[in-house]
């Protein structure tokens, strides 16, 4: 069968890009999910924080993922395919897909999104020094254990990074008993939003030490104690700071990586930063037809910049489907980042001579205060703001009018300067 839209991702950009699709137009959708049912990671998010922009409630991970469900679950022209693993995916749009009830089976799409989200990094990806012991584990897994299936991972824990997972992770450890000893963070600030740091940390007496890690891991089978080393503006450890720190677990919070495996058996570039594929601003690709959106694209502050994305693309998509390849004369800008930037998406612009309106989702390198984000073509300016305060645990996205964007060049650039009038 052929189908207008294919959605490979059930979680919150898939089913929002899924239901985006049939808003466009698409009279056929069909949304593929490993899972057993659909939210992906939300399942696991206990938290409230959710669809804080969109709904203008705080939410749960189930409760959002289960309100974006209610949208797509009834409409005849989404199909919805769960316990479903797609195996491959051709350039010519077909792919295979298997399942217990349904076997082996080969589907062809018109436009293709990838909403398959990321995964975390491991011991491995890190080369986290020590013995090899149990009690080594990622947040997601500590997530899943305590509240999926109730187990808590360890009593006396001490979690390494400080973005929003590793911070959110401590506070449910606490609450559900467990004494987190520390948080620690090798840069020399918090990873995560301001938010968290109050609710997460201070509010439950958490201490985190920044410019710190892990440099030692010791135990009989099971951790017991780690080694704890301040490190200089080079990264490294300095001799003499070492400190030891008793626990039983050590929870992983170093990052998440794009889960592009799918995505690398096509002729597709890919970001060297941020490891997902190279979109424009409506979240195509390099190959005509197919899109991606949400965490495989770049990892998402919010649930809520997620669905934006997903709209995005899955209009996109729909467009595509309809009418094909738009046979408008495009010109393509690159997206370069400069200073302060580390990553934004697009990284490409496809555009008319009069330009469009574009989107940009950004993150930081490092927090910064009274600053001037500019968007310039190359000596010409064609866009700034000033920005009070950035953090590079929160996320700017930025809408950026067709009447800054026309009669460009191949390239523009997106940094930050300083502003001299603050």
């Amino acid at each position: 069968m052929i189908y207008d839209v294919i959605v490979i991702g059930g979680g919150p950009a898939g089913m929002g890009a899924a239901r985006s699709a049939y808003e466009h137009g698409a009279k056929s959708v069909l949304l593929i999910d490993r899972g057993l049912a659909p939210g992906g990671v939300l399942l696991q998010c206990h938290h409230d924080g959710f669809g804080e922009q969109q709904y203008g409630e705080s939410l749960t991970g189930p409760a959002y993922a289960q309100r974006a469900y209610e949208k797509i679950k009834d409409v005849p022209e989404i199909t919805i395919w769960l316990d479903t693993v797609v195996l491959a995916v051709t350039k010519e749009k077909q792919i295979t897909a298997v399942s217990p009830d349904k076997g082996v089976q080969t589907v062809e799409g018109k436009s293709i999104i990838f909403a398959t989200g990321c995964q975390e990094r491991s011991r491995g990806a890190i080369r986290l020094p020590g013995d090899r012991l149990a009690g080594i584990i990622t947040a997601g897994v500590a997530q899943r254990l305590v509240n999926c299936f109730g187990f808590l991972p360890g009593k006396q824990i001490v979690i390494l990074g400080s973005g929003d997972i590793g911070l959110v992770t401590a506070k449910a450890l606490s609450k559900e008993g467990c004494t987190v000893k520390a948080v620690l963070e090798a840069f020399p600030y918090c990873s995560g939003s301001k938010k968290n740091i109050n609710k997460c940390l201070k509010e439950n007496n958490i201490p985190l030490y920044i410019s710190h890690t892990i440099t030692d891991i010791q135990g009989d089978g099971r951790v017991e104690k780690i080694t704890v080393s301040k490190l200089d503006d080079k990264m490294q450890p300095i001799r003499g700071t070492e400190f030891e720190i008793e626990c039983d677990t050590v929870v992983l919070s170093v990052g998440m990586i794009p889960e592009n495996s799918l995505l690398a058996t096509l002729p597709l570039a890919l970001q060297p930063v941020a490891g997902g594929p190279v979109v424009d601003q409506n979240r195509e690709t390099q190959l005509a037809g197919f899109f991606a959106a949400g965490d495989v694209v770049h990892v998402h502050e919010t649930v809520d910049f997620m669905a934006q994305e997903a709209e995005i693309a899955g209009r996109a998509a729909a467009e595509f489907a309809i009418k094909g390849k738009d046979k408008k004369e495009y010109k393509e800008i690159k997206v370069k980042t400069l200073a302060g930037i580390r990553d934004a998406v697009p990284e490409v612009l496809r555009l008319p001579a009069e330009g469009s309106d574009v989107k940009f989702f950004l993150w930081f390198t490092q927090p910064a205060e009274n600053t001037c984000l500019e968007i310039k073509n190359g000596s010409e300016l064609l866009y700034s703001e000033k920005l009070a305060k950035v953090n590079p645990g929160e996320m700017l996205m930025l809408n950026v009018a067709a009447k800054y964007l026309h009669n460009l060049n191949a390239e523009i650039t997106v940094g930050l300067q300083e502003d001299k009038q603050s």
